[in-house]
């Protein structure tokens, strides 16, 4: 198999983005007098959207979901970028990767908007032939569609793209895409979740990825 592009996760991947999200999210629970979560909870929050952030970090109230949601996004809009940063090395990498020749892709299940404006901010140096983040009307990872029309808008066949992401829902996108799926250890969520949820490899640090001509080809069956 010839890799050649890879398609980026943002939060837990690229950009470590947990503070902000965390700070965010309890300050909307704080105008509904709703109880706050710890940080490092998040890291099991997080990973589906928005939407179903709010579903989970408003415990048993679900009638609240929506609104706190809300606030959420307007808080999160405002302070996205306050203490949010991206991983040691990952800035390298993508330059690296780049001039090996590879396409470089994100896809996010954060607002599209966000997703974009946060990869301006932190990456300007980096060409990215597709930023996409969550679209209305657009079923998030981790169903296929996103990754899929990445894919597509690219003219390059799925089978020839890494999926780089941080959590199972990840893994289970890349698979049900047709992808390489990675996944990187320095994110949200733990060795053990990604190798059951599929991953072909399993990295600890962004440089890693640039030996990807060097893995076992056992991971592009």
């Amino acid at each position: 198999m010839r890799v050649q592009a890879v398609l980026f996760d943002l939060d837990g991947t690229l950009i470590d983005t947990l503070t902000d999200i965390a700070d965010a999210m309890n300050g909307a629970l704080r105008e509904f007098s709703l109880p706050e979560w710890d940080r490092e909870e998040y890291r099991y929050l997080v990973g589906d959207g928005a939407r179903k952030l709010a579903e989970r970090a408003v415990r048993n109230r679900a009638e609240l979901a929506d609104p706190v949601r809300q606030a959420y996004q307007r808080r999160y809009e405002a302070g996205c970028m306050n203490a949010s940063r991206p991983y040691p090395g990952m800035e390298e990498t993508l330059l690296a990767l780049a001039e090996q020749g590879l396409r470089l892709c994100v896809f996010s299940n954060k607002p599209d908007a966000d997703t974009r404006r946060i990869i301006r901010r932190y990456f300007p140096k980096t060409a990215f032939d597709a930023v996409r983040g969550q679209i209305e009307g657009i079923p998030v990872k981790p169903d296929p569609t996103g990754a899929l029309t990445i894919a597509a808008s690219l003219g390059i066949a799925p089978e020839h793209f890494l999926y780089l992401g941080d959590t199972a829902v990840d893994m289970t996108c890349a698979r049900r895409a047709g992808m390489t799926p990675v996944g990187a250890l320095w994110g949200f969520r733990t060795e053990k979740e990604l190798r059951e949820s599929g991953a072909a490899v399993v990295l600890k640090e962004p440089g890693e990825l640039t030996g990807w001509k060097d893995w076992d080809q056992r991971a592009f069956r």
